[in-house]
């Protein structure tokens, strides 16, 4: 990290705050303040007195664009290895089941992270998360999955945790150990389950979750196995999310809003009636574009619906080494807008405050007095061009808590 400091002030820049529950919430000619990691001033810089601005030794001008910082929040971005041969042989005309189903898909990466130690999965994961970064990332996060024991989803959390303090960052870490069927439990999946919740205390006990995830679905797990993991994760006070409804109607996002959960990802086949019941929940709909856009998938999300019923639209990368290999958020916003037809002012709510509600996070997202001081500066002159460049470096620069990271 860099420009390392508590307190600053920017001047000139245009202000996309967000305020209020529609539109950018645009502030031009701006002025941005900060203290101890928060922000105390957003406005405009002609309202500001001279002696206000003389009680910072930080004063930057500067021009361009400043935006809530971004949060991704929906990544299994520490893996080892990749799958870039999966890649090839979808592309020849496999199906995503197909390969899962050979040992391939999420097996495969358990091989990989099994094998690695904990400095070599770090190293290896700490070039994404800074890819991620310079794109304007502040806030990450992670979800175990790829270790399905003990010892590898405890290596899993503690790597991503490290990263945390290593890059300057909020990293929340999410406990996914019923992703895959491990190969020590074929034809025992209720086994395994049972494994998954014996181990669930002691890793909340060390410090290690955050949340509670699973995978629901034909290939992973099915809605009673999800119920019974997610009661257990209630018993433990641990918020849930869900994978659901990405490959086939499973109910799953149903059962994420039946057991209150911050959110229901993917939900390509999501049904009407589950659309209600996650607008009654309050539980985040997060789109994931990258996965869709890899596996050349055709089932659109149900985003009329999801507007109609006022459900909260968050937008993430999915950053995984089998089907969303993707390290820009922005990218994802981008996407968002050209398959799921997302505004960009959707999408980069999606990609922020949505974000934020999807990790039970309410002091970042926005630019508003209180919040945390997460944001990023961008050489664009409207918030539009966020989602309209494919590619390029936009992002200038990116504080996390006040800090230039």
């Amino acid at each position: 990290m860099d420009n390392i400091q508590a307190d600053g002030l920017l001047l000139g820049p245009t202000l996309v705050t967000l305020e209020a529950e529609s539109g950018y919430g645009l502030i031009e000619n701006g002025a941005l303040a900060w203290r101890d990691g928060v922000l105390t001033h957003v406005g405009q810089r002609d309202e500001l007195p001279e002696d206000f601005i003389e009680s910072f030794d930080v004063v930057l001008e500067t021009a361009g664009l400043v935006t809530p910082g971004l949060i991704d929040c929906h990544t299994h971005v520490v893996f080892a290895g990749n799958r870039a041969a999966e890649f090839e042989m979808r592309l020849q005309g496999r199906s995503y089941e197909e390969i899962a189903r050979a040992g391939g898909g999420i097996v495969s990466s358990v091989r990989a992270v099994r094998a690695a130690s904990p400095e070599v999965l770090l190293a290896e994961s700490l070039p994404r998360v800074r890819a991620l970064m310079a794109d304007g990332l502040t806030t990450l996060e992670i979800k175990s999955g790829y270790g399905l024991d003990l010892d590898n989803e405890r290596k899993m959390l503690q790597v991503a945790r490290t990263i945390g303090e290593v890059c300057g960052i909020s990293v929340r870490t999410t406990y996914l150990a019923a992703h895959a069927l491990p190969p020590e439990y074929q034809g025992r999946a209720d086994e395994y389950i049972d494994q998954v919740i014996a181990w669930m205390p002691i890793l909340q006990a060390e410090g290690l979750i955050d949340a509670v995830d699973a995978f629901c679905e034909g290939i992973g797990f099915s809605p009673e196995q999800t119920r019974r993991l997610f009661s257990a994760a209630r018993a433990l006070g641990l918020p849930v999310k869900l994978h659901a409804d990405q490959l086939s109607d499973l109910n799953g996002a149903a059962i994420a809003a039946e057991f209150g959960g911050l959110s229901a990802d993917h939900i390509e086949y999501t049904s009407a009636a589950s659309v209600q019941a996650m607008r009654e929940a309050g539980t985040v709909a997060v789109l994931l574009p990258g996965a869709f856009h890899v596996l050349r998938e055709t089932k659109l999300p149900p985003i009329a619906e999801l507007r109609e019923a006022g459900v909260p639209m968050a937008v993430s990368t999915d950053c995984n080494p089998g089907t969303s290999p993707l390290l820009s958020l922005r990218q994802a916003m981008q996407l968002a807008c050209t398959h799921f037809r997302l505004t960009p002012e959707e999408a980069l709510r999606g990609a922020s405050i949505e974000a934020a509600r999807a990790l039970g996070l309410s002091d970042r997202g926005r630019l508003r007095v209180g919040m945390r001081a997460d944001f990023a500066l961008w050489r664009a002159q409207h918030p539009a061009e966020l989602c309209y460049w494919l590619g390029g470096e936009l992002c200038q620069a990116v504080y996390a808590g006040g800090t230039r990271i």
